[in-house]
């Protein structure tokens, strides 16, 4: 295990999820216990069928930006997940090979440790190697056959040796080329953030505005029934009624009734930094977010059971944006790293 102390984000976040009245303010010990909810893990977990090493994190951090991972050479795995914006692209959907747009905006890969066990918008991937794997040989993403990609890397010494010192044994190969990018990924955590602060006990760390919210997010919204625990995702499928014709996870599961239209639900970190939002990124703004929230959705046999309208007052409605502000961590600084010959 490595240690670390250290989004309404790029798609569907089940704000505003239910319709009541405001709970009565919650005790000392009932904040505080709701709070601890919310706390920081002090590790990112490793898989022990692709332990972290430092070797294995620098090769993979090389990988994730080399264009040669793409067919062109002209695309590295930043130019959708950059690092500058949240770790994705402000665009509307990415941008693949060949210029060709893509339908649905990139996800970030934030906090990925803790998001299985299902990857991409419709969790196609059961693993963050699998899912590696994915951008990588699709014609309209970097469009590199893995086959190729294996050849291509033997090809350069440098790689070579590398891997050989990684992998003892089995030097390069798609399946070493998918750990060492899942491995880089899973080191990319979210900074602390003024929540985080406040969560660990500086009541100054946010303002009461965003306490404000936070009451309102884990009460009278129910935010909280997807955006649960440290990285404010339930890692589940839900449809919330946006205008698409994009199936989403019911390509994956065509039986459920509920599968039809629904995404993932994002992580609310580094939320500010990472607009437009939505599986397509159909959406500019978090007050455009969270006013199709309110307005409970498009009406359809799919929809989740969680979407409602809810009425919230003006106040409400900025404390909640001040809540989810205070999710943005420190920046970090990701210097580029120099390439094998």
């Amino acid at each position: 295990m490595h240690v670390f102390r250290v989004w309404l984000g790029a798609a569907a976040t089940l704000l505003c999820a239910s319709v009541g009245v405001a709970a009565a303010e919650p005790s000392t010990a009932e904040l505080e216990a709701l709070k601890a909810k919310y706390r920081r893990p002090t590790e990112i977990p490793f898989p022990a069928q692709n332990p972290y090493t430092a070797e294995k994190a620098a090769l993979a951090k090389a990988l994730y930006f080399d264009q040669r991972l793409s067919g062109n050479q002209n695309m590295n795995c930043a130019s959708c997940h950059n690092p500058s914006f949240g770790w994705e692209v402000p665009l509307r959907g990415a941008i693949g090979a060949q210029n060709t747009m893509l339908a649905r905006n990139t996800p970030t890969i934030l906090n990925q440790a803790w998001n299985g066990p299902h990857y991409f918008w419709d969790g196609r991937a059961a693993s963050l190697e699998e899912q590696a794997a994915g951008p990588i040989s699709a014609a309209a993403e970097m469009n590199m056959p893995l086959a190729e990609l294996v050849q291509r890397l033997q090809d350069i010494s440098e790689y070579n040796n590398w891997f050989g010192v990684v992998f003892p044994g089995e030097g390069v190969t798609a399946v070493n080329i998918t750990k060492a990018l899942a491995t880089y990924e899973r080191t990319v955590v979210s900074g602390y953030a003024p929540f985080d602060a406040w969560v660990d006990g500086d009541d100054q760390a946010i303002s009461d505005s965003a306490k404000r919210g936070f009451a309102l997010f884990t009460g009278k919204g129910n935010c909280s029934a997807c955006h649960t625990g440290w990285n404010f995702t339930d890692n589940q499928f839900h449809d919330i009624g946006l205008d698409t014709t994009d199936i989403g996870r019911a390509k994956i599961e065509p039986n459920n009734p509920l599968a039809k239209h629904a995404f993932k639900t994002p992580s609310l970190r580094d939320i500010t930094q990472r607009a437009p939002y939505m599986h397509d990124g159909s959406v500019a703004d978090l007050s455009s977010v969270l006013v199709h929230y309110i307005s409970g959705g498009e009406k359809r046999p799919s929809l989740s059971p969680l979407m409602r309208r809810i009425k919230l007052s003006a106040d409400e409605f900025n404390d909640l944006i001040e809540f989810m502000k205070t999710l943005t961590g420190t920046k970090q600084a990701v210097s580029l790293p120099v390439l094998p010959n």
